[in-house]
């Protein structure tokens, strides 16, 4: 499937900026975390808070894995464009199908975490 230039560039820009929100809602779960550890120091809370930092470390990799990703397509198409800028706001290029898969997924695994970390903090972890 095809999609313009245009779509395809403003959908970049819409992920990125998700990804960007992303980013700073892990600082919100390491803040949490961080709590968590002040009032906690059992063993079975310190298991599940290096769990926790590992799963946060993942994710933070995985969006700056993804943005590189977006940031190469979007350089394809900044390249397509400077080759031949002729008419390029009505020519079409390969939809992003793996990217958008990927996104959500991510998107997918990053909520499951969220809802598992505050529920840890939820019980008995105050």
């Amino acid at each position: 499937m095809e999609k313009s230039i245009i779509e395809l560039h403003a959908e970049h820009k819409e992920w990125v900026n998700r990804l960007l929100f992303y980013k700073d809602d892990l600082k919100v779960m390491q803040h949490r975390l961080d709590e968590i550890v002040k009032k906690n120091t059992s063993n079975d809370v310190m298991v599940n808070l290096e769990h926790f930092q590992n799963q946060l470390k993942i994710q933070q990799e995985q969006i700056d894995i993804l943005k590189h990703e977006i940031k190469e397509q979007q350089n394809v198409i900044e390249k397509s464009i400077k080759e031949n800028p002729t008419a390029s706001d009505h020519r079409t290029m390969n939809d992003d199908i793996v990217y958008r898969e990927k996104i959500n997924r991510f998107e997918e695994l990053f909520a499951d975490l969220r809802k598992e970390l505050w529920a840890f903090g939820q019980n008995g972890c105050k």
